[in-house]
């Protein structure tokens, strides 16, 4: 039997001046783990707002959102961040650091302010460097990343996701903006976590293609409801199906 990682229970949120426009409207879904999942859907249907929900950051407004069997909530958000890694579309990175400076950060939130006065630990250069070299940025450690292409700076925000060993990444919008080629090498990064690690990878895509290539599983959202949630190999009928 499969393993739920992330499971939500009719949750509900809506924009603050209009009730009547939900952008989550009574979602149920389980996204298993070590499954390779995208969110899918036009303009508006919900797919960056449903992604960040699993992380806390959008307020239900009705239902409940469980990560590894433990109700997402106030007091349970600082633990069950520290499981799911969070890419944010454009990566916002601090490109006055270099690219290792940046990966450490992801482990601020386990320092104190008193400890980051210091800089950061040896053992988190060494975390950090360990990271780039997997992802094939060795050369490009201490380089600010103002000076790295578009795809480079992504794999620096997806090692600094990396960087506390979470269980579960998280990408809005992973490949926006990116050329073809940078596209493809962000989505091969996240395509070898999930094959050589078994990470639990949910993205939010735009391209049908890349999705039915990368993906296993799809969730098509129109109007914040979930209309399909399948196969991705047909997600390209079963979107023309729901959009036309």
């Amino acid at each position: 039997m499969k393993q739920s990682v992330i499971e939500c229970d009719e949750i509900q949120t809506h924009y603050k001046k209009s009730l009547n426009r939900p952008i989550l409207n009574g979602i149920n879904c389980k996204i298993n783990r070590g499954e390779f999942v995208v969110l899918l859907g036009l303009n508006g249907a919900g797919k960056s707002t449903l992604l960040k929900s699993f992380v806390g950051l959008v307020a239900l407004h009705r239902g409940a959102i469980k990560v590894n069997g433990v109700k997402l909530e106030k007091r349970s958000l600082t633990s069950i961040r520290k499981q799911v890694g969070m890419l944010f579309q454009g990566g916002g990175l601090i490109h006055q650091l270099s690219a290792v400076e940046n990966v450490m950060c992801g482990q601020l939130g386990n320092r104190s302010n008193l400890q980051t006065l210091f800089g950061f630990p040896k053992q988190d250069q060494h975390h950090a460097l360990k990271l780039l070299q997997e992802l094939g940025l060795q050369e490009h450690a201490y380089q600010k990343t103002a000076k790295l292409s578009g795809g480079q700076q992504q794999r620096v925000a997806i090692a600094r996701a990396l960087i506390q060993s979470p269980e579960v990444l998280l990408a809005d919008e992973p490949v926006t903006g990116l050329d073809a080629i940078a596209s493809t090498q962000v989505m091969d990064t996240l395509s070898n976590l999930h094959k050589r690690h078994g990470m639990t990878i949910i993205t939010v895509l735009h391209d049908l293609g890349m999705a039915a290539k990368y993906a296993q599983r799809a969730i098509l959202l129109d109007a914040g409801s979930v209309v399909y949630d399948g196969c991705a190999d047909n997600i390209e009928a079963q979107f023309a199906k729901y959009q036309s």
